[in-house]
């Protein structure tokens, strides 16, 4: 585990002298980070001997509310668990009018039992440590897709894509419009300063397929570092958003009538020295990069609840929406659900294309990562790519409700042994009482219609 030492927080204090507040943050499995706001005076001893947590931090639903089964509420007196900053992500929060700064901690592996067991971080380095032992290095990139809304909402109560620089509130979908991106240059320049003085990756912005969407692509590099890098990255542009009066939703789906919102996880594995083991001059790959396809496809209905963790999840999965519909992959295809895109040799990799924005991306990285490792020890063949429209050839299609997925991942035997049975215990918990919560409010007569209308 990289924890950072005291000397990095020493040197951010002397140079960021104004500091007062500094936020402790721990991601849940929900992808919700949670934590404490600490004065600057509290720093240094973090570091020095870690922060104590409740157990129960990790073993809260959605809503932030104990799951009292989960093992980590009563039956452990919510005893403190240790937490300590990872390196590198003591950063400064420009955005907020109080000088703060944020730390992002983890789990001890051993002083912070027992609720170590659902830091969803150690899933990902499990599985990352995994393929290394084989002298597989992967590299990942996050494309983030979200919704930029107005604070306030419609004359009806619903909420409505945030007002542009001249005024005007957008309404046509306009998708690659530079027009609408010129619109909200003041915000794009506090969000790329902000990512800048973070060592957040941002690269292209992109006008998306609806008014008010917007994609910002973040630079691939290792696994882990890409998925700090995301986590980091979504807090900040809610933060960036709240500042200029919007709201930054990552809903899967947060309009019926609109396009959903994505995570694209992009993959590759390097060896040792960094080469592509995934470059070809075949637009297929190489055949490991077919077998971990093939892995992926494979495991796909096992680790869907991963990739699409809420009921409004599963609005996302609709034909001609630019959206996955089945378990499908082929070349430079945006119809299929693991993309191989085009360009040099040396960038062949993976675009998986199933995960909602709403994705803890810890967790969905680390079930891509177990298929990858999958395919590649059982050599499993995907089939031949889909050429043309994946839609109308589409013959299995994945689940459009939330409970398969949930059944799917408790009757995993590969999931238990790939990610650890004791985190699927306790995110299994987690997810059944959401789900209760959410049969309770809805009613038993109304939930499918709930999906696709709600």
């Amino acid at each position: 585990m990289n924890f950072a030492s005291v000397q990095e927080a020493q040197y951010f204090l002397a140079q960021n002298p104004d500091i007062e507040m500094v936020e402790l943050f721990i991601l849940d499995a929900n992808g919700v980070p949670r934590g404490k706001l600490l004065h600057r005076e509290e720093l240094l001893a973090v570091y020095q001997s870690g922060r104590p947590l409740p157990s129960t931090i990790l073993g809260l639903t959605l809503h932030g509310e104990d799951v009292e089964d989960s093992g980590l509420v009563w039956d452990v007196g919510d005893i403190d668990c240790r937490a300590y900053p990872l390196a590198g992500s003591l950063v400064r929060l420009h955005w907020r009018q109080i000088p703060t700064a944020a730390v992002q901690v983890s789990m001890h592996p051993e002083e912070g039992k027992p609720a170590n067991i659902a830091d969803p971080r150690h899933v990902l380095i499990k599985v990352i440590d995994q393929l290394k032992s084989d002298g597989y290095h992967p590299v990942m990139a996050c494309e983030l897709e979200f919704y930029l809304l107005d604070a306030k909402r419609d004359a009806n109560g619903r909420p409505q894509p945030a007002l542009d620089a001249d005024g005007g509130r957008p309404r046509a979908t306009q998708v690659y419009g530079l027009r609408e991106l010129e619109q909200i240059e003041p915000f794009l320049a506090d969000l790329y300063a902000a990512c800048k003085a973070q060592g957040i990756p941002a690269r292209t912005a992109i006008s998306e397929y609806a008014p008010g969407q917007v994609e910002i692509t973040l630079e691939h590099g290792d696994a882990l570092v890409a998925m700090d890098q995301a986590v980091r990255y979504k807090r900040l542009v809610k933060g960036v958003a709240h500042k200029h009066g919007m709201q930054a939703c990552f809903m899967a789906k947060p309009f019926d009538d609109l396009a959903g919102t994505g995570m694209h996880m992009h993959v590759s594995l390097a060896d040792a020295e960094g080469n592509n083991l995934f470059a070809s001059e075949d637009p297929a790959g190489t055949p490991l990069l077919r077998q971990s396809v093939g892995g992926m496809l494979k495991s796909l209905l096992d680790s869907l609840l991963l990739f699409c963790p809420n009921a409004n999840s599963y609005r996302r999965f609709q034909a001609n929406s630019y959206a996955p519909l089945a378990p499908t992959w082929g070349c430079d295809n945006r119809t299929v659900s693991l993309r191989v895109p085009g360009g040099p040799a040396n960038t062949r990799h993976v675009e998986h294309r199933i995960c909602g924005a709403d994705a803890n991306p810890y967790l969905a990285a680390a079930a891509i990562l177990a298929g990858i490792h999958r395919g590649i020890r059982e050599q499993i063949d995907p089939g031949a790519p889909v050429e043309g429209n994946g839609y109308a050839q589409a013959k299995e299609l994945l689940p459009t409700d939330w409970l398969t997925s949930l059944r799917a991942l408790e009757r995993s035997s590969w999931a238990r042994d790939a990610l650890g049975h004791e985190f699927l215990g306790v995110y299994l918990k987690v997810k059944q009482a959401e789900y209760r919560q959410f049969m309770g409010e809805v009613g038993e007569q109304d939930w499918r219609w709930y999906l696709t209308q709600a």
